[in-house]
């Protein structure tokens, strides 16, 4: 069996994917990558649309040049690293998603998808993937690497490397991912606009940010935003949290989960703009990450929609909207008086932003680093990283990824790090 950290075969030609929302900076990862690849004579491909064209492959549907993948030239990369968007499209296509257990890579009823990814991708003529995506992509790729694991001693293997991409910054193996400082940028941006909006009206603005699984994107819009408060999943402590017993309609069977205590969060919320109102002060922002929402309880979730890797949609469930007309209401019936809260929610307008330089640096090096693990290093299934001053270090997927569930596993913001500490300090920092 083939080595989990070395690949054994030349490579001629290499395949870029790009899988997920997008991020400020995407095209300095794939332009660079497949710049580098280029220089020492290597051929690439662009995955258009993510997965979603390799899980369609057959005999009827062959691998077809300019809708399925394009040719990534000198020429097409001309002065890409600094531009919108994502050259090579994106999609959240999952041919991972029947396999939740190393057993089931035995399965090839559940193991379809990746076997017809692996016959797309090998029907190119490609000897290594180069995949760019955020922790459900990750998870693909360790799928699709522990999936050839199983194939039969000499078959064509094809070597995986990922880049990570969040504008969430929620990966293990990596301080910053790409993106984020752009996305915090044009976030604080916002915020700085708004709070002069509610000065000028003496009002509240609840601004929801995205943030699924920790407050990376929501602290940092909320430190340079100088916003008035902000709320994330890690600030959900055990005075926050809890139960609630729910019932499923297909099965009967019941089972628990945390849920959010959301009148004391809208109640805090009050509190900030009474605090403030003693200093003066009869307006401000505050900032909600979006992964909040995850713990509404049920009565609030209905009708929610779900995508391919089981998430459930947050921007539908409003949850700043909501939280603006509970405060409202709530601010109303302690004081007596009237004060306008506005839910706004950010979110789809940071992804493709125009990248901030640091932002392009960073996805430059990840994109060379994606290069010289699998050539310079010949690698095979790692997360490509880097620390200090960028310098390039290599993560096995095995540290990243439950070994019994293989979901990857999120890193949030630590309890009690100076991180946090900041945050906290500057609630009580005159920033008006």
């Amino acid at each position: 069996m083939p080595s989990a950290s070395s690949s054994q075969r030349p490579i001629r030609r290499v395949a870029i994917l790009f899988a997920g929302g997008p991020a400020p900076a995407a095209n300095a990862v794939i332009s660079t990558a497949a710049a580098s690849f280029l220089r020492q004579g290597i051929e690439v491909v662009g995955i258009l649309n993510g997965y979603a064209h390799l899980v369609e492959f057959g005999d009827d549907h062959p691998m077809q040049e300019g809708r399925d993948y394009i040719r990534l030239d000198q020429a097409r990369l001309k002065r890409t690293r600094n531009t919108r968007g994502i050259l090579i499209g994106t999609s959240r296509t999952n041919p991972g998603k029947d396999v939740s257990s190393p057993a089931h890579l035995k399965d090839p009823q559940r193991t379809a998808l990746l076997a017809r990814v692996h016959k797309a991708l090998d029907s190119m003529g490609v000897d290594a993937l180069v995949s760019i995506g955020g922790d459900d992509t990750l998870k693909t790729a360790n799928k699709f690497k522990m999936y050839q694991d199983q194939m039969p001693e000499g078959a064509r293997r094809i070597a995986v490397v990922h880049v990570p991409k969040t504008i969430d910054n929620d990966y293990r193996g990596i301080d910053f991912t790409f993106g984020y400082f752009t996305a915090v940028e044009f976030l604080a941006s916002e915020i700085r606009n708004l709070i002069a909006d509610a000065e000028a009206g003496r009002m509240y603005f609840i601004v929801e940010t995205m943030g699924r699984s920790a407050g990376w994107l929501a602290y940092g819009a909320y430190v340079a935003g100088e916003a008035s408060k902000v709320f994330a999943v890690e600030d959900l402590d055990d005075g926050y949290l809890t139960e609630e017993t729910i019932t499923d309609p297909n099965t009967g069977k019941s089972s628990t989960r945390k849920v959010m205590d959301a009148d004391k969060l809208v109640g805090d919320i009050v509190r900030v703009m009474l605090g403030r109102e003693k200093e003066g002060k009869e307006f401000g922002a505050i900032v909600v990450a979006e992964g909040l929402a995850e713990y509404l309880p049920s009565k609030y979730l209905q009708g929610a929609k779900f995508d391919e890797h089981g998430h459930i949609s947050l921007p539908q469930t409003e949850l700043g909207k909501n939280l603006a007309k509970w405060v409202e209401a709530e601010y109303q019936k302690q004081t007596g008086q009237k004060r306008r809260v506005t839910g706004v929610q950010l979110g789809y307008e940071i992804r493709c932003a125009l990248p901030h330089a640091f932002d392009v640096i960073l996805g430059s090096q990840l994109g060379v680093g994606a290069y010289r693990a699998l050539v310079e290093e010949g690698r095979d299934g790692v997360l490509v990283s880097v620390a200090g001053q960028l310098s390039l270090h290599y993560v096995p997927f095995e540290e990243l990824v439950d070994p019994n569930t293989l979901v990857t596993v999120i890193r949030r913001i630590d309890a009690g790090s100076d991180f946090q500490k900041l945050a906290r300090f500057l609630e009580n920092y005159p920033h008006d």
